[in-house]
């Protein structure tokens, strides 16, 4: 029997997928956090080969494998993971991309268009419809990043610091954080973070809350929800333009756990602003998994119709 296999590595998890050329989902699996960036790409790849050997009980050779995978942000690291996970004999060929392409193909209804990434921080990517990329480096601050729940929790952890101390404004953001936090005040919140008690990744429970702030009528909130609605629409807009896409109705997928929530202010602030950026844009909000983007693409790949695709899909 043909089979193929589909990996999307993120930094909470590792899903993967064997499945036909048909589309029928033979087995799924699932393991631990895919970190090549920390913890190098033969461990990162072990995540991989544990789940497709143990989890799966596949000990065959698939025809084809298809990874997008968190942390392969440039070509470089796309060879070197390529390189590691073709050393490990599970598949014929193999296809390896950073996760944002599976986001892009799981929301979209073919390979191109424009997808941004909003969880615990942010990315885009583009394909056009002849197969040219646009892309960012996504390296955080240093490469111009902003946005995610990692970026609002900053900011929201800045300015109400500002506005206990008194260098900012009063913003109700400084009685969110305490109430999250079960502290008396946000002074005590940041010493938690600088002695270790509290990590970065702790602050991103804050981003509902933020988002409720702002819509209550928090100016201070509001505006880092005004600022995350342009970051989102800049970077679509930026692919778009770099694709000669923007005056081609082009289906713009929006994901990740910011986006996902569908918040009623966030949304709206992105209606607007796409009408008046990127009028022809088509704005998807991803529901499948981005595994199933992986899986689609392999199919993509082998050139499989799109009755196998629809199959597919409608196993998730």
């Amino acid at each position: 029997m043909v089979t193929l296999l589909a990996v999307d590595g993120g930094n909470s998890k590792t899903d993967v997928l064997l499945f036909t050329p048909d589309g029928q989902v033979l087995a799924r699996g699932k393991g631990g956090p895919f970190l090549p960036q920390s913890e190098g790409a033969p461990a990162a790849v072990d995540v991989i080969d544990h789940v497709v050997r143990q989890a799966l009980g596949f000990d065959g050779r698939a025809e084809h494998l298809v990874a997008y995978l968190a942390g392969a942000d440039l070509p470089e690291e796309e060879d070197a993971l390529s390189a590691e996970i073709s050393g490990r004999n599970l598949a014929g060929s193999v296809l390896v991309r950073n996760d944002t392409f599976a986001l892009l193909r799981s929301g979209a209804s073919g390979p191109w268009g424009v997808a941004v990434v909003c969880g615990a921080g942010i990315n885009a990517v583009g394909v056009a419809p002849d197969g040219r990329v646009a892309r960012f480096l996504s390296l955080g601050a240093i490469s111009g990043d902003w946005g995610g729940g990692g970026g609002l929790a900053d900011e929201a952890l800045w300015h109400a610091a500002r506005a206990e101390d008194g260098r900012g404004g009063p913003t109700e953001l400084a009685g969110l954080i305490k109430a999250t936090f079960g502290a008396d005040t946000v002074e005590q919140v940041i010493l938690d973070l600088h002695f270790g008690r509290l990590s970065r990744a702790d602050l991103f429970v804050l981003t509902p809350g933020l988002l409720q702030v702002a819509a209550q009528g928090d100016g201070i909130a509001r505006g880092l929800v005004e600022r995350l609605a342009d970051e989102v629409v800049t970077m679509a807009e930026v692919c778009l333009r770099r694709l000669d896409l923007l005056e081609t109705p082009t289906e713009i997928v929006l994901g990740g756990g910011v986006l996902r929530a569908r918040d009623p202010l966030l949304g709206a602030l992105l209606e607007e602003r796409f009408s008046a950026r990127a009028p022809h844009a088509k704005r998807v909000v991803a529901d499948a998994p981005p595994i199933v983007g992986a899986a689609l693409s392999c199919l993509d790949l082998i050139g499989a119709p799109e009755a196998a695709k629809a199959a597919l899909r409608a196993q998730f």
